[in-house]
């Protein structure tokens, strides 16, 4: 017995099956120290299992800005716009796989044939017609011997993966903006606040100046410095509002609102900076999000080679169908009218110009493209935790020389306004002493801003909560 041509096929290639053309993906090794350069002493390693909360913002303990964080989540487009784009790529894994499979197809036709013959004897010609009908049901199955559409399949696969990853990095740089505007809008609140007593001590100095002048004991002068004094603080105090304004125009952004629905009520710049825990640098691999897309466009440039090379190799298909043919439709379903045909199919491309070649090594172009770019991405995140740490480190020592300067510059302006009261010193001293405090005020201020910021800049290094599936 003869064995049927499809058994014969079969029986010729599922052997080859188990091919897979190009290299099998190894992850590349990258440079880590065993631990940061600028980590504060007394700063604990974290089990990475404790760090990774998916609300690293909670570490501050504010409600409003968990409400803010909220919002972000499902109104920020910047957000939306990543996650369609992981939708993409998991319907796009989907297209892949489905080359795993054959294909089915039904067709159904029907036609009518005019042909003119003429006869050797009489020179007569004669007009025939010819029906045809015919329903056919075929399939068609492209078996992956080489490898392609595994490899196919894989890129697409770790393409998705980078997209996922992208996803969360997208969403963590959205919550360490909000984070970092909330911040420095709650800074100019205190900054606000601070002139808003500055400017009613300014104006307590200027009417003291005024009655010191009314008495003959002061001059036109005292009182023309101490009026441009207020004056400037006055105008300083109102251009604060402009800028708060700007920030909470960006907050409303960032939540997905127009920012003429949207505001914040004044309040205070928090004093208490939470200690972040540590990690190690090896950590960093798994929990930074962009670290991790870059490695998953790694995979899959490797796994663009195998297609690559697997276009090296002849195609087969195997194909099959069946179905009826007859000139009457009332015929067509009669088992006479039955046809059948199946084989399989070989082609192979005996000259190309070199494009496969020169596809094949574009693809090992762009995986070592993707290498590189993957270790610099390592390094880049080394140094942004390297960065604020020590970022951290000065602004802690800052706080402490800042807060003490305050103290002496509120002592200096007190005993220089009771010499001036006294009529020991002149108002350009008085002035001299209040820009101080002043500066000295703000100074403070603006380095708590920029801890609670910099605090915001390590958790987004240190890769947030977020962490790599397993």
């Amino acid at each position: 017995m003869k064995p049927h041509p499809l058994i014969l096929s079969l029986g010729l290639i599922l052997p080859l099956a188990a091919c897979t053309a190009g290299p099998d993906y190894q992850k590349p090794q990258a440079q880590l120290s065993s631990q940061f350069k600028e980590q504060p002493d007394g700063w604990r390693q974290a089990n990475p299992a404790g760090v990774a909360q998916d609300q690293w913002w909670a570490l501050f303990a504010n409600a409003e800005l968990d409400g803010l964080m909220r919002q972000v989540e499902v109104g920020n487009q910047n957000l939306a716009a990543a996650e369609a784009a992981y939708r993409q790529a998991l319907a796009a894994v989907d297209s892949a796989d489905a080359a795993f499979f054959p294909t089915v197809s039904a067709s159904a036709a029907a036609s009518r044939a005019r042909s003119n013959s003429s006869s050797t004897l009489t020179g007569r010609e004669t007009t025939s017609y010819r029906n045809s009908r015919s329903l056919t049901l075929g399939a068609s199955w492209a078996p992956d011997i080489w490898g392609s559409v595994r490899r196919a399949s894989e890129q697409a696969g770790a393409t998705a993966q980078a997209s996922a990853a992208e996803l969360a990095a997208a969403r963590l740089s959205a919550q360490t903006a909000l984070a970092t505007a909330y911040f420095q809008l709650r800074s100019l609140d205190s900054q606000s606040k601070l002139l808003a007593a500055t400017v009613a001590a300014y104006q307590r100095s200027l009417e003291i100046a005024r009655n010191r002048r009314a008495s003959d004991l002061g001059s036109s002068a005292d009182v023309a410095q101490a009026q441009a004094q207020y004056d400037s603080a006055r105008a300083n105090a109102i251009a604060l509002t402009s800028q708060r304004a700007a920030l909470e125009h960006a907050i409303a952004v960032l939540v997905g609102k127009p920012p003429a629905d949207f505001s914040l009520p004044v309040a205070d710049l928090p004093t208490q900076v939470p200690a972040v825990p540590a990690a190690l640098p090896a950590s960093l691999l798994e929990r930074r999000p962009d670290i991790v897309a870059a490695e998953r466009r790694m995979a899959a440039a490797n796994a663009k080679i195998g297609v690559a090379s697997a276009a090296y190799f002849p195609n087969v298909t195997l194909s099959a169908s069946s179905g009826f043919t007859a000139s009457a439709l009332g015929d067509l379903l009669r088992a006479s009218n039955f046809v059948w045909s199946v084989g399989p199919q070989l082609a192979e491309n005996l000259f190309d110009g070199g494009a496969r070649d020169a596809a094949k090594a574009q693809a090992i172009a762009a995986y070592d493209q993707q290498v590189a770019g993957y270790r610099q991405t390592v390094l880049t995140s080394l140094q942004a935790v390297e960065d604020q740490l020590s970022s951290l480190n000065a602004l802690q020592g800052q706080i402490d020389a800042r807060d003490q300067a305050v103290a002496a510059a509120t002592e200096a302006e007190r005993i220089v306004l009771n010499q001036y009261k006294a009529g020991t010193v002149g108002y350009s001293e008085v002035i001299t002493a209040q820009t101080a405090a002043l500066s000295a005020r703000q100074s403070a201020l603006t380095v708590r801003q920029n801890r609670l910021t910099a605090t915001v800049a390590l958790l987004e290094a240190l890769g947030g909560g977020w962490q790599a599936a397993r």
